[in-house]
């Protein structure tokens, strides 16, 4: 290797001697690529092809050992820092531009304990990782809908999915973690140590350190749950969703229930003639006993006159990979996200509105509907602070050809804008993009300046700052 110029805290570039970067290559079990190696390209590629930056260095971890050596070298040279885990996260934030990439992919390990009903899983692993070992014993950690996902980002920025409702936020389920700080020490966090930083991990994103071990309460759960969607035509949206409405305010935590709006895919059981014509999908999910969630479901599927119904019995490790093929990497993506305590009639007519604007095949709107579980936890027990909000909107544009951004991100901009006078004010960090940085303080409400003070007792220089960033308390904004 020859000397490098990297970029640092202050956005300068800095010179990183040979010698010093053999020494932290020879230090590693894994290893650090460069431009010129040929797993460079891949190592740096993430699921949102938006993003197209080049680290100068990209550390590839392979256990715990290695992410100290990596977050001393940045630390000890200022060096700007982005990980890495599932590099599905919308911003991009997993790669910067100059500096070194911490990337905790190759650390995919997931341990089960059957009798603790607990799981220890390092950051690299997926969703479906963490699913095919909890699944094997009729467990699970309650996650997202997308098993191509990485566990550490999901959780970091709280986590929730088709069992949320039930069993909690992935970080409800958070027992302790392994963490290294920013300046390069391995600690334990839990509610009995460093209870303040385990606190700002429970949904602060990656602000705080770099998690290279997650242990998670397991939940007994069969293999089998009852899921599927109900395809309505769009001229009764307005209809669905109303009774939709009514129907989830008596919903019993078992039940899940999201809409997606959009452009009808080539789904099999559809009708031909619906394909690239716009749906509304209810999509169910009942975690409990079969026969009572045929019997929970129905005034959900009884509503209107669906197109189709296939709501049914599936493995739960098979339902949660059931919208990976809509997801896969390789589009463009941007997305705009809010958080509403109830979906009011005026929000349903922005949604319908949007939807009769669709820029693209690809584009949609989802709304999740959360309460439960969730909502039995108070708003400052964890960093996560949306406890009341029952609703949250994203906005998923989603395309191919560069040509298309102005047009998809113009009408994604569009319905948020229209949409934040309905809204709760808070946003799920996960789903910001990287414009959004005045929006954090907004994100966290009144856990800000909580945040802001752990922030400056963990990383008060900012090392952790390729996120939804929260500045150490006292740091001038323009850093």
């Amino acid at each position: 290797m020859n000397d490098m110029s990297l970029m640092n805290l202050q956005a300068e570039k800095t010179w990183v001697g040979a010698a010093a970067i053999e020494a932290l290559a020879a230090g590693l079990r894994g290893r650090v690529l460069e431009a010129s190696d040929s797993s460079y390209d891949e190592a740096r590629a993430i699921w949102n092809a938006m993003i197209d930056r080049r680290p100068a260095l990209i550390v590839q971890c392979a256990g715990a050992a290695d992410v100290v050596n990596a977050v001393r070298f940045a630390s000890d040279n200022k060096l700007l820092v982005s990980v890495r885990g599932g590099g599905h996260n919308i911003a991009g934030n997993a790669v910067c531009d100059g500096g070194m990439m911490i990337d905790l992919s190759p650390m995919k390990s997931v341990r089960v304990d059957v009798a603790a009903k607990r799981a220890w899983v390092e950051p690299g692993a997926t969703l479906a990782d963490v699913d095919k070992e909890t699944q094997a014993f009729s467990l699970v950690v309650p996650t997202g809908i997308n098993s191509t996902t990485g566990i550490a980002g999901l959780t970091l920025g709280g986590g929730f999915g088709w069992i949320t409702r039930k069993y909690g936020l992935t970080i409800d389920n958070l027992v302790s973690v392994d963490v290294v700080t920013a300046n390069g020490e391995l600690v334990r966090a839990s509610a009995k140590e460093n209870s303040d930083l385990f606190w700002a991990l429970r949904g602060g994103g990656g602000n705080f350190g770099i998690v290279t071990a997650f242990e998670f309460r397991l939940h007994e759960l069969r293999p089998q749950v009852l899921s599927g969607l109900v395809v309505h035509p769009f001229a009764d949206a307005q209809a669905v969703l109303q009774q939709y409405r009514q129907a989830l305010e008596t919903a019993p935590d078992e039940l899940t229930c999201w809409v997606v709006m959009r452009q009808a895919p080539l789904l099999p059981f559809l009708p031909q003639e619906w394909h690239g014509k716009e749906i509304l999908i209810l999509v169910i999910c009942w975690c409990g006993d079969i026969a009572e969630g045929e019997k929970a479901t129905q005034r959900l599927r009884s509503i209107g006159n669906p197109i189709a119904d296939v709501v049914a019995p599936h493995p739960f490790a098979g339902w949660q990979q059931a919208f990976d093929p809509l997801l896969t990497p390789g589009a463009r993506n941007y997305w705009k996200s809010h958080d509403f305590i109830s979906l009011s009639d005026p929000t349903i007519g922005i949604l319908i509105d949007a939807i009769s604007k669709l820029p693209g095949p690809e584009c949609e709107i989802f709304i999740a509907h959360l309460g439960g579980a969730v909502g039995r936890v108070a708003a400052g027990a964890t960093a996560f602070p949306q406890r009341s909000s029952h609703f949250v909107m994203n906005v998923h544009a989603r395309w191919r050809e560069p040509a298309m951004d102005t047009a998809c991100i113009g009408w994604a901009r569009q319905l948020f804008d229209a949409a934040a006078p309905h809204s709760a004010g808070t946003v799920y960090i996960n789903f910001m993009p990287e414009d959004e940085v005045d929006r954090v303080e907004a994100a966290y409400g009144g856990n800000y300046k909580r945040l802001e003070e752990i922030k400056r007792q963990y990383d008060p220089q900012n090392l952790f700052r390729m996120n939804q960033n929260v500045r150490p308390a006292g740091e001038r904004r323009a850093m």
